[in-house]
């Protein structure tokens, strides 16, 4: 049996502010708190969740890995307003080389993490 992806691990320099960021964004709870060790996911019984460590530096440069998230395609102007929602809670726009003519909108978290609010997937495959 091949290995499963457990948990996604961000390091931090606040693991419980950008831990609680991200449990807003994605509407999951905090589901453990360790001095070294936050996690949020779905649930307890999830297959994956994200992992919370401390961060030995500062950020620097793009992120190599990033999410890319969607709001609920059969919702008329959600991917808006799910956008400014997320601004709302914290996250800013961020410039890392767009042209404008993309169909996803660069955000990046409070410490700096970039991700993407995209199109439905639906539209990108085929």
């Amino acid at each position: 049996m091949p290995v499963a992806i457990h948990h996604i691990v961000i390091d931090a320099h606040d693991l419980p502010g950008l831990a609680r960021f991200w449990s807003q964004v994605l509407d999951w709870p905090i589901l453990s708190v360790k001095p070294r060790e936050v996690i949020v996911g779905p649930s307890p019984d999830a297959p994956l969740g994200l992992c919370f460590m401390p961060a030995g530096e500062a950020k620097s440069g793009k992120n190599r890995l990033h999410f890319d998230l969607n709001a609920d395609p059969e919702v008329p102007g959600e991917r808006e307003a799910e956008i400014e929602r997320i601004l709302g809670l914290g996250a800013r726009r961020v410039d890392v080389g767009q042209t404008g003519d993309e169909s996803w909108t660069v955000l990046a978290d409070p410490e700096g993490n970039e991700f993407c609010v995209v199109r439905p997937k639906r539209d990108l495959i085929g």
